[in-house]
């Protein structure tokens, strides 16, 4: 049926109603809903959440008891969100409602997100501290002690709060010390990063550099509720706190106040005053302690020098007087004294008895008498040893002239020698040189390499060869076939003029040579 048809078969005012197309409809109600809820805040709890999607937006529902509703989170929007949605979390969501025109559904469109009651914060939060106590930020063997008098102490802060003035008015009070202040947010969008910036900038600070690099750090605030707090709560800032090389002192909120950070740091503070009472000691108590000390020490030396003088004395009394130290001394003296004359008198006598020996001796043997005792024993041997010299250089000489005569006749005898050695060398040269064997009548037969040949067969294979006679070489070439199979005697070539001549004068006894041989063996018998 056509449109037509169908429209006249309508009553009349549904007739008139216009056509409208999916997509003109889809339009139109997705216009309509925008312009209505244009920016709505929405409570419910989170469900189907599996994470960012590839292109990095995430989808999930929002329901609470009795509805549900699709939401999306575009990747700029996740990006910036602190807290990121979780499956089964309660939060409370801020965004417009729209339409999907491909599914036919109605969705919001969230712009940022935040847990819902202080129950959900709670269990985020320990959800949180749980999953960073696993990594072991938390661990007491990374704490470090605060210093007792820090030389300068780094405040992070809000610089237009009553914290930092608390801070400056307790250090003041107790121990003044120069004070680096780092103005950051502590509350809302962004202030987790400042702080954590703050933290990472104070550590940075090279020691001995134009800003001087603090030895303690504080990191404060006022009190407030959860969500006031939260940001010290953050993961980049405790991650920055349990990474910081100085000692940090978290007082963050009242004493019952408990975040992430307060266990990161070194030391927790109840309060931001109570953080300056832990970075220095007491001054006018350092000083009562001094003074105390002083007189202690004082106290002390004088009792230690009372103890010794009462010592020396008793020592003293027990010392012997000089009189009984010398009195010992003093009679050896007078004893020595007493027995030094009589032992020079007897020392002189004695000296006089042995002085009167040596010149009766000396009168009894003058030394005139020993001269002329010894003037004879040298007059009587006074030919002798010239007599005996003479006898020595005779033998000598005969010596020598016997040596001379054997060194005269030794060098003929020597050359005798040598001359029948060469002789007989002379004589075995010649009878092993094979030029006086070719002197004889015989010859050498030479390959073109000039290697002897020693059988027929040989010089066959060469073809060219060489023969040598005593008085010089001839070549030659050999003709003739290979030697048959079963060797015969060639009949006797007439002997040579040569050799025929031996023959007759008896001279050459050897055989004749075998037809079709050259030459053989120069030793042959």
């Amino acid at each position: 049926m056509s449109a037509s048809a169908h429209s006249a078969s309508l009553p009349g005012p549904i007739a008139n109603v216009p056509e409208w197309s999916v997509t003109e409809l889809a339009t139109a109600l997705k216009r309509t809903l925008e312009d209505a809820f244009g920016h709505v805040r929405l409570k419910g709890e989170i469900s189907g959440y599996r994470g960012p999607h590839g292109s990095g937006h995430a989808y999930f529902s929002l329901k609470d008891g009795g509805a549900k509703i699709d939401a999306v989170i575009w990747k700029g929007t996740m990006l910036r969100l602190r807290h990121k949605p979780k499956e089964g979390l309660e939060v409370v969501v801020t965004g417009r409602i729209t339409t999907y025109p491909g599914k036919s559904a109605y969705q919001i469109v969230v712009d940022s997100l935040e847990p819902a009651g202080a129950g959900a914060w709670m269990a985020l939060l320990e959800e949180r501290r749980r999953l960073l106590a696993a990594e072991g930020l938390f661990d007491a063997a990374r704490k470090r002690p605060v210093p007792y008098l820090p030389t300068v102490i780094g405040v992070v802060t809000s610089p237009t709060g009553a914290v930092i003035r608390d801070i400056l008015h307790r250090l003041a009070d107790r121990f003044p010390r120069p004070v680096l202040v780092w103005p950051v947010r502590v509350q809302g969008e962004g202030a987790a990063e400042e702080i954590a910036a703050a933290i990472h900038g104070f550590n940075a600070l090279e020691p001995g550099g134009a800003i001087p690099r603090p030895d303690v750090l504080i990191v404060a605030r006022g009190g407030g509720s959860i969500e006031d707090l939260w940001c010290f709560n953050e993961e980049i800032v405790v991650r920055a706190a349990a990474a910081s090389t100085i000692p940090l002192i978290s007082a963050v909120g009242h004493e019952t106040d408990v975040t992430l950070i307060d266990h990161a740091s070194d030391r927790r503070a109840p309060t931001p005053t109570g953080a300056a009472e832990m970075a220095v000691p007491v001054l006018h108590e350092l000083l009562i302690d001094l003074d105390s000390l002083s007189r202690r020490h004082a106290g002390a030396l004088l009792r230690l020098v009372d103890q010794r003088r009462g010592e020396l004395r008793g020592l003293t009394r027990a010392l012997p007087g000089p009189e009984a130290l010398l009195a010992q001394k003093r009679q050896r003296l007078d004893l020595a004294e007493a027995r030094l004359a009589p032992a020079l008198a007897a020392n002189a006598r004695d000296a006089q008895g042995r002085l009167n020996r040596a010149l009766q001796g000396l009168a009894r043997n003058p030394p005139s008498l020993r001269l002329a005792r010894a003037r004879e024993r040298l007059a009587a041997i006074d030919h002798r040893p010239r007599h005996a010299l003479e006898r020595v250089l005779a033998v000598q000489g005969e010596r020598l002239n016997g040596l001379s005569r054997r060194l005269e006749q030794a060098p003929g005898h020597g050359l005798e020698r040598l001359a029948g050695r060469l002789s007989r060398a002379t004589a075995l040269f010649s009878s092993l040189n094979y030029r006086s064997v070719l002197a004889r009548g015989y010859a050498l037969v030479l390959d073109e390499a000039g290697t002897p040949v020693g059988s027929a067969e040989a010089a066959r294979a060469a073809g060219r060869v060489t023969v040598e006679f005593a008085d010089g070489r001839v070549a030659a070439t050999v003709e003739g076939a290979s030697p048959p199979e079963s060797p015969q005697k060639s009949p006797p070539k007439p002997a040579p003029r040569r050799a025929a001549k031996r023959r007759e004068t008896g001279a050459d006894t050897k055989k004749a040579p075998v037809e079709g041989a050259l030459q053989g063996s120069l030793f042959e018998t």
